[in-house]
């Protein structure tokens, strides 16, 4: 096992800089997911790390060594890709043990460590069916097989799961967690699914045009997100934001005027304060009137139910009205909803972002 360290990495196509300038730590035995939209670089730093790219400037280090110059056969890194990459002509027990037939195991260990590795992934039963044989996951479980089967320093995967079903994506997401809890590799993950993020890792760095915007673990990005990005990425419904107007600062607490609404919050508020959000689940719909100490009741008028998305126990409100979309964990509203509805939002729980699109952070 291995850490990793990224110092001052750029990378350029041509005249198109894809990593200005980055720096990252990928702590040994940890799960890091590098999440971010489409051209965001996180595929293309994973293949600096394994050497399929070269970095334009900065350095990349296993461990103490800098690997700028090897070669990705002696980097000890193991590359799991999503199209599976498997020699049709093999079967799966000839795919599982190239990589150790190509390092010259012996035949005693190379059928040892196949058993071993089949054994993990539930590959036993189908050592001797060839690629086209197989399903998907099955197919993306011998790439994982072959990728861990000569003990990797580091596992690297480049979106795995990103040509499969949500069926098995699921399945093969708790395949992966269950892997890395056995073998405590190191391991980077590559996507721009944010629940696979959200699911696996131990450490998310959050990428957008090459620059890190955060790094942390899942539920403190969740719960602290450092800027207006990383609030919106992350968050599956998104989470409800509300451009200010003007930010009236009062003796004990700051009026926010948001179009013809004004909400008034027991919190001394920057005058900067340029949006406001809260995520979907911390909204709950109470009696007009109400009286809830420490809360934003928050007055929407000419409401109504787009849509009310249904998924078990939980039922998600679409809105519209006077302020603009929302969506709130509803379960009691009716899909013909129609009318006036109050809102209670922990006043903790509110999100604020200044006119930099940072978080307005309060000790």
């Amino acid at each position: 096992m291995t850490d990793i360290h990224l110092k001052s990495i750029t990378k350029s196509f041509g005249d198109v800089e894809v990593i200005p300038h980055l720096d990252l730590h990928i702590p040994d035995g940890k799960f890091t997911v590098l999440l971010g939209p489409s051209g965001c670089g996180k595929s293309t730093l994973l293949r600096m790390i394994a050497g399929l790219e070269t970095p334009s400037g900065g350095q990349i280090l296993l461990g103490d060594r800098v690997v700028n110059d090897v070669p990705p056969s002696d980097r000890g890194c193991a590359l799991v890709f999503q199209n599976y990459a498997l020699y049709p002509h093999k079967t799966v027990r000839q795919n599982l043990s190239f990589p150790l037939r190509m390092a010259k195991v012996s035949q005693a260990e190379q059928d040892r460590l196949v058993e071993e590795t089949a054994q993990m992934l539930e590959l036993t039963p189908l050592l001797e069916r060839y690629p086209r044989q197989l399903s998907g996951g099955q197919r993306q479980r011998v790439a994982m097989g072959r990728a861990m089967i000569r003990k990797p320093k580091v596992f690297l995967y480049d979106e795995p799961l990103s040509n499969l079903d949500l069926e098995l994506r699921v399945r093969l997401r708790l395949e992966i967690a269950r892997m890395q809890r056995q073998l405590k590799s190191t391991a980077v993950y590559v996507t721009h699914d944010q629940t696979e993020a959200m699911t696996l890792a131990d450490q998310i760095v959050v990428l957008r045009k090459g620059h890190i915007e955060q790094v942390g673990a899942p539920l403190d990005l969740y719960r602290k997100p450092a800027n207006l990005f990383v609030a919106g990425f992350i968050g599956t419904p998104r989470i409800n934001l509300f451009t200010v107007d003007r930010c009236e600062a009062m003796e004990l607490s700051t009026v926010l005027h948001i179009g013809a609404t004004q909400l008034k919050l027991p919190l001394l508020l920057s005058s900067d304060t340029r949006t406001i959000g809260f995520r979907p689940e911390q909204a709950k719909p109470v009696p007009t009137g109400s009286n809830m100490p420490g809360h934003l009741l928050l007055e929407l008028q000419d409401c109504e139910t787009q849509a009310v998305e249904h998924l078990g126990d939980r039922a998600y409100c679409y809105l519209r009205s006077n302020m603009g979309e929302l969506v709130v964990l509803a379960p009691d509203v009716d899909s013909s909803f129609h009318g006036k509805l109050t809102l209670a939002i922990d006043v903790s729980a509110l999100h604020f972002f200044d006119s930099e699109e940072e978080a307005i952070k309060f000790e």
